[in-house]
C-alpha cells in the first residue's frame, strides 16, 4: 500500500554515505519476530536491530532511537493500541520511515495507521518483493531528506496587513507545501483567538487546540504538545485554534514557551498570527524568524503595510518577505513602482487571484496546495525557497500523481478505531 517511487536494486539498498540501511524491528511475539528477521536478512545492505517489546514510556523513545534508524518496522497484532501509540510518537519525534505489518487485511486499520504517519502497511506472510519495495522507498526517503537534516530549524510567522487579506489561507497551504517539499517535520500553529480558521481551511476536525496548550503552560512539554496535535493527510501536524469562544488570552511568556517546545520537536514551525501585531514582543517576531507580511493591492492594505514595515520591520532585510495576495496586475489602480514605493521595497511573492480554484476549494474543504492551480504553484515556490530548494521550472509545475492522491481528511492523532468507523 506504499507509494510508487522508483525502486533500486534490492541488493544495493544503501544510505547516501555508503553505509547500510539500518532497520529497527519491534515485535513482541518471538516466533513472528524470527520469521520477519528471516525475510529481512535476505536483503544485502540492511542492518537489523531487534526489539522484543515496546518501550515502557514514550519518554524512552529518544534513547531507544538514538542510533538514528533509517526505518522502523512494527508488528501490530500482539498489541494494536500500543503499536498505534508507538507509530504516532515516532512520527512526531523522528523523520525515520515507520512501517507496520499485520496478519489482518482490515482497510480501516490500515488507514488509521497511515494517518498516524506510517509510510507502509504490509500484510503477513511477508512477500519478498513487497519488503524490497518498502526498503527501497525508505532508502529513497532517507537519501532525499539527508541534506535537509543539516538545515537549522526555522520559524515562519504569517502576519496580515489587514483583516481579510487571506493570511490563514496562505499560511495553511504554505505549511502543507513546506511539509511535502522538504520531507521534514512541519507544524502549523493557528493563533487565531478566540476563533481561528486554519483547521477548517484544511478540511480538518481538531479535537484539541491552543486553548488546551495555554490552560496550564507549566505542563507544556514535547509529549503534551504531541497529544494536542492533529495530523493532516499530507504529513503536516496542526495545532488548531479553539473551535468555540475561549476566555483564555495567553500571556506572552506562554506563547514563547509554546514556540520553544514546538521548535524542539519540529524542523519547521509555521504560525498563522492573523493581524496580531500586538504580539510583536514575543518570539513570533524574534530576529531569526522569517516574517511573511500578507497584503493586497488596495489603499488601506498598502497604507497599513507601509506603517508596519516602517515602524517594526525596516531592518529585517530578507527576513521580511512581502506577499501580495489575490494579485491581478491587469486591474490594478497602481503600477509596480507605486506599489514598491508604498511597501518601501518590491514584493517578493505574488499570489494570483484565481477565483475558480478558491471557490472550488472553499466548498469542498480541499486545501489549495493539493490542487494544481496558479495559486498552489505560487505557494509551492514560496515553500521551496523557504526550505532551501531551487524553484521548480515552469515546464515542471504540474503536480505529481503522488500529490493528487492526498485527500483532505484528517483525524485527531489520538483517536479510536471506533471513531474511524463512525
Amino acid at each position: 500500500m506504499g507509494a510508487t517511487d522508483a525502486m533500486p536494486d534490492v541488493n544495493q539498498i544503501t544510505a547516501p554515505s555508503g553505509t547500510v540501511l539500518t532497520v529497527a524491528l519491534i515485535e513482541i511475539d518471538d516466533w513472528r519476530r524470527k520469521e520477519v528477521v528471516a525475510v529481512l536478512s535476505g536483503f544485502q545492505g540492511t542492518s537489523i536491530r531487534e526489539y522484543a517489546s515496546f518501550p515502557a514510556d514514550s519518554d524512552d523513545l529518544p534513547q531507544m532511537m538514538g542510533q538514528g534508524f533509517d526505518a522502523v518496522l512494527i508488528g501490530l497484532d500482539a498489541d494494536p493500541e500500543r503499536a498505534f501509540d508507538m507509530v504516532e510518537s515516532l512520527c512526531a519525534l523522528n523523520s525515520t520511515s515507520v512501517m507496520v505489518y499485520s496478519a489482518q487485511t482490515d482497510l480501516e486499520v490500515a488507514i488509521r495507521f497511515m494517518r498516524a504517519g506510517a509510510r507502509e502497511f504490509l500484510t503477513l506472510p511477508l512477500i519478498g518483493t513487497d519488503v524490497a519495495g518498502a526498503l527501497a522507498r525508505a532508502s529513497i526517503r532517507h537519501s532525499q531528506a539527508h541534506p535537509a537534516r543539516r538545515t537549522a530549524r526555522k520559524l515562519f510567522t504569517f502576519l496580515g496587513a489587514k483583516g481579510g487579506c487571506g493570511v490563514t489561507t496562505v499560511a495553511a497551504n504554505f505549511a502543507i507545501s513546506l511539509a511535502q517539499e522538504s520531507g521534514q517535520r512541519t507544524l502549523l500553529i493557528d493563533l487565531g483567538i478566540p476563533l481561528g480558521d486554519a483547521a477548517i481551511n484544511l478540511g480538518m476536525a481538531a479535537q484539541y487546540s491552543t486553548a488546551n496548550a495555554f490552560q496550564d503552560s507549566s505542563r507544556l512539554d514535547a509529549n503534551f504538545l504531541r497529544s494536542l496535535l492533529t495530523r493532516h493527510s499530507s504529513g503536516l501536524s496542526v495545532l488548531a485554534a479553539p473551535g468555540e469562544f475561549s476566555p483564555i488570552q495567553p500571556p506572552q511568556d506562554s506563547i514563547d514557551k509554546l514556540l520553544a517546545v514546538a521548535r524542539q520537536s519540529f524542523d519547521y514551525v509555521v504560525v498563522d498570527a492573523g493581524t496580531r501585531i500586538d504580539l510583536k514582543g514575543t518570539a513570533l517576531f524574534e530576529e531569526s524568524a522569517i516574517v511573511y507580511l500578507i497584503a493586497q493591492v488596495g489603499v488601506t492594505e498598502l497604507r497599513n503595510s507601509n506603517r508596519l514595515i516602517s515602524q517594526f520591520f525596516s531592518t529585517r532585510g530578507r527576513r521580511l518577505q512581502i506577499v501580495l495576495n489575490r494579485y491581478t496586475p491587469q486591474s490594478l489602480l497602481f503600477d509596480e513602482q507605486q506599489i514598491s514605493k508604498a511597501l518601501t521595497r518590491p514584493a517578493l511573492w505574488k499570489i494570483p487571484d484565481d477565483y475558480a480554484t478558491a471557490r472550488r476549494t472553499r466548498y469542498s474543504a480541499t486545501p489549495v496546495a493539493l490542487i494544481d492551480s496558479p495559486i498552489s504553484r505560487a505557494i509551492r515556490q514560496m515553500a521551496r525557497a523557504a526550505c532551501g530548494l531551487t524553484a521548480t521550472p515552469e515546464k515542471e509545475k504540474g503536480f505529481s500523481l503522488f500529490r493528487r492522491m492526498f485527500r483532505p481528511s484528517a483525524k485527531p492523532l489520538r483517536e479510536t478505531a471506533e471513531s474511524e468507523e463512525g
